[in-house]
């Protein structure tokens, strides 16, 4: 097996499993309940936390440190890291849990533009195809945001979308480890959201989902999300995303029995259809394309 071919799937099957713990975030967030500060900074500081006490376990067993941030690149990549939690829990709270996911898939056609605009690396006949329906997918969900009072949410979801995009396109530039920046970057939401909450006190219905979402579950996802763009496109990191698309609003069904409105099914089959067909288009060419090495 060749080492490219051996470094690709390693990139999917770390990014299928960020993806996978990813679609958990919403429901945890649903669960725990409370203000909107108390959640991000809780939430974040959790998984600040969580990652310390990795580094150190790493530290004893290897006794060296791992590689944190690397250099500009990498301090680029925290930031807009640290942006996309911000705006990310901003949508949750101001629209549906299927609006926001929906509209966050939007991720990997924002990665094409951006490694097309800024990486030179000019998105295939498939993936304009792909970006057309998905515009059109999204345009239904934001026009029944529109209607409902969630265009706010939705804005941020866009917004999240388009800087989780510029995140993982910035790390795939790079080439560097990239995995424990999005896990520190927590410290930007962990102190703003802090400093908002704690002048009146923290309000947190069920903290315990909260603190296993920030310590447990986002550091499996941050970290295989970020890690993956050393050995897999843009993307097809952003593609991943699907499973939270997908998944996140049925585990939301089943525990909150929250349907989603009809406009947003539409948009929402035509963005799954859309990924998935470039998926597959992404897999079935890159099977039949010989590999050097």
């Amino acid at each position: 097996m060749s080492t490219a071919l051996s470094d690709h799937r390693k990139g999917l099957l770390l990014t299928a499993i960020g993806g996978l713990a990813l679609s958990m975030d919403i429901p945890l967030v649903r669960l725990g309940g409370g203000d909107i500060w108390s959640i991000l900074g809780t939430r974040s500081a959790a998984t600040v936390v969580a990652t310390f006490v990795i580094l150190g376990a790493m530290r004893l067993a290897s006794g060296k440190w791992p590689m944190l941030v690397p250099g500009r690149a990498g301090l680029l990549a925290g930031l807009l890291y640290g942006l996309s939690s911000l705006t990310f829990v901003l949508a949750v709270f101001n629209t549906t849990t299927a609006n926001v996911v929906f509209i966050v898939a939007f991720n990997p056609m924002f990665g094409a533009l951006l490694s097309w605009t800024f990486l030179k690396d000019k998105p295939q006949a498939a993936t304009l195809i792909a970006m057309l329906f998905m515009i059109l997918g999204v345009g239904l969900i934001v026009r029944e945001g529109l209607s409902s009072s969630h265009f706010f949410g939705d804005a941020m979801a866009l917004l999240s979308a388009f800087i989780l995009a510029a995140a993982i396109s910035t790390g795939r530039a790079s080439r560097r480890e990239m995995g424990f920046v999005p896990l520190l970057a927590a410290i930007l939401p962990a102190v703003l959201g802090l400093a908002q909450a704690l002048p009146t006190g923290l309000s947190i219905v069920h903290p315990g989902w909260i603190l296993f979402n920030g310590a447990i579950v986002m550091p499996v996802a941050f970290w295989c999300l970020a890690t993956g763009p050393r050995y897999i496109s843009a993307p097809e990191v952003g593609m991943f995303y699907l499973l939270e698309t997908v998944l996140a609003p049925i585990w939301v069904w089943l525990i909150f029995s929250e349907t989603p409105a009809t406009m947003t099914l539409v948009g929402g089959g035509i963005l799954v259809a859309a990924i998935a067909g470039h998926c597959f288009w992404m897999v079935r060419g890159r099977s039949i394309r010989p590999l050097a090495g």
